[in-house]
C-alpha cells in the first residue's frame, strides 16, 4: 500500500521565537506511539528535551497529570471567509476580521493554520462573486510581518473551476506569497458535494437568498462556466500550485475516476470525499483522506454524504479538519481516539498528519528539535478541556 504522505519539502520561515524557558512537567505527553508521564522543556520556541518520569524540575509549570499534546494544525477552514463576510454581502474591515479569526484559532488550540481563501470569481449572472484573495492575502501578510498574529498563518487557495476569473486571479500570487496550498474546487451542480441539487439550493439559495428562479439562472450559469473553462482552468490550478511551490489537493472526489485524476494531477490530499468508493480509491492512490470534524461529531455530513466515522472504522480517515467550527478539531480528536481506542493515533489526525501532508517538516508532533507549540488539556469525561496554548513557547491561550 502506497504511504499517503510525501517526504516533506517545504521550508517554513520561524515566526518570533520566544525568549527564555518553558518547562511543562508532570504530564501525560502524548507522543507519536504513546502517552507517557513525563515534561517537556522549550527554549526559545524549540522543543529542547522530552523526559519521562513525574520529576518536576524547579520553575516548572506542574500540569498535575493533565494531557500535552502538539498544537493542532488546521489545513482547511471556512472561518476566515466567516467573519469577512458574516452576512451575505457584509464586507467586515478585513484586519479586525484577521485579527479576530487568529484569536479565535488560537483559543481553540490551534497553532498553525491555512486559511482558505475563494480564487476566481463570478462576474454575471445570478451568484456573483466578486474578486477578494490577492488584497486579503496582502492584508494578512502584512499583519503577520507586524507580528500581530498569536499562531502561525499560510494561505490556502480555493481553486474554482467554476468561475470567469480563475486563472487571472492565480496568477496574482508568487512564491514568496506563503500559498501552502491549493485546492481543485469543482461545484459544478450534479456532481461531487452537490449531486442532489435540493442540497445545493438548500445550501446556496438559502446562504445567498436567491428566489426558485434566480437560483435556477445560477445554476445554468454553473453549466456554461463548467463546459467553457472546466478544463482549461484545471489545468491551469495544477499548473499554479506547481510554480507556487503549493501542495494540491482535490476537493469532493465522488467516484473512483475523480481520483484516478486527482492521482494524475499529482494531488497530496483529498479534502472531503463524498462515498466510500472515492475514500478506497485514495487510499490504493496513496493519496491522503482529509474528513471534516463536524461531520465526525454529528455522526454524519450535512450534504448526505459519507460519514466521517463510517471511514475511520475502515481505516480510510487520515487527517481531521475543522471546516466550518473551529472548536470541533480538538473535540473529533478525542471523539476519534473513542473509536480506535488509540489517543496518540487520533491525536496524529489534528497534528502530525496535517502538518506532513502540508510537507511542513518543524511542528506536529512532541518532538525535539520542532518547534513549542504545545497544549494543555484537561478532560471531563469524554469531552476535552482545553487549559493552555502556547505557540513557540509563548502563552496565548
Amino acid at each position: 500500500m502506497n504511504s499517503p504522505f510525501g517526504s516533506p519539502t517545504l521550508t517554513t520561515a520561524r515566526q518570533n521565537a520566544s525568549a527564555g524557558s518553558l518547562c511543562l512537567a508532570n504530564a501525560r505527553l502524548v507522543l507519536p506511539d504513546r502517552v507517557m508521564l513525563g515534561a517537556v522543556t522549550i527554549e526559545r520556541g524549540v522543543i529542547v528535551d522530552v523526559t519521562e518520569g513525574d520529576h518536576i524540575p524547579s520553575g516548572a509549570v506542574d500540569c498535575e497529570s493533565d494531557l500535552v499534546l502538539p498544537g493542532l494544525v488546521e489545513l482547511h477552514t471556512d472561518n476566515l471567509e466567516r467573519h469577512i463576510e458574516p452576512r451575505p454581502a457584509v464586507d467586515w474591515p478585513h484586519l479586525p476580521a484577521l485579527i479576530a479569526h487568529d484569536s479565535e484559532l488560537a483559543s481553540t488550540g490551534i497553532t498553525t493554520v491555512f486559511d482558505a481563501m475563494r480564487a476566481g470569481s463570478i462576474h454575471g449572472g445570478q451568484g456573483r462573486y466578486i474578486d477578494y484573495a490577492r488584497k486579503l492575502a496582502d492584508e494578512l501578510l502584512a499583519a503577520r510581518a507586524e507580528r500581530l498574529f498569536k499562531i502561525s498563518h499560510f494561505l490556502h487557495l480555493r481553486a474554482e473551476i467554476c468561475s470567469e476569473t480563475l486563472l487571472d486571479e492565480l496568477a496574482c500570487f508568487g512564491p514568496d506569497d506563503r500559498v501552502g496550498i491549493v485546492s481543485l474546487m469543482d461545484h459544478t451542480p450534479g456532481q461531487r458535494q452537490f449531486s442532489d441539487l435540493k442540497v445545493m439550493k438548500n445550501y446556496v439559495a438559502k446562504k445567498r437568498g436567491m428566489s426558485d428562479a434566480e437560483f435556477n439562472d445560477h445554476v445554468k450559469n454553473l453549466y456554461l462556466l463548467q463546459k467553457r473553462y472546466g478544463a482549461l482552468h484545471e489545468a491551469g490550478a495544477v499548473k499554479a500550485a506547481a510554480r507556487l511551490g503549493a501542495v494540491l489537493a482535490s476537493h469532493d472526489d465522488t467516484k473512483v475516476e475523480h481520483v484516478a485524476t486527482s492521482a494524475r494531477n499529482g494531488v497530496g490530499f483529498a479534502e472531503f470525499p463524498t462515498t466510500f468508493e472515492a475514500a478506497q480509491a485514495c487510499r490504493t492512490h496513496g493519496i491522503a483522506v482529509m474528513m471534516g470534524a463536524p461531520n465526525l461529531i454529528r455522526g454524519s455530513s450535512h450534504s448526505g454524504n459519507v460519514a466521517a466515522e463510517a471511514l475511520a472504522r475502515a481505516d480510510l480517515l487520515d487527517i481531521l479538519s475543522s471546516d466550518y467550527v473551529p472548536s470541533a478539531l480538538l473535540l473529533s480528536a478525542f471523539r476519534l481516539a473513542e473509536i480506535w481506542n488509540d489517543l496518540p493515533r487520533a491525536v496524529a489526525t489534528v497534528t502530525g498528519n496535517p502538518a506532513r501532508a502540508a510537507r511542513l517538516k518543524d511542528r506536529g508532533a512532541l518532538e525535539t528539535g520542532l518547534r513549542g507549540d504545545v497544549l494543555r488539556v484537561q478532560t471531563f469525561g469524554q469531552t476535552p478541556l482545553l487549559r493552555a496554548v502556547w505557540s513557540q513557547g509563548n502563552r496565548i491561550g
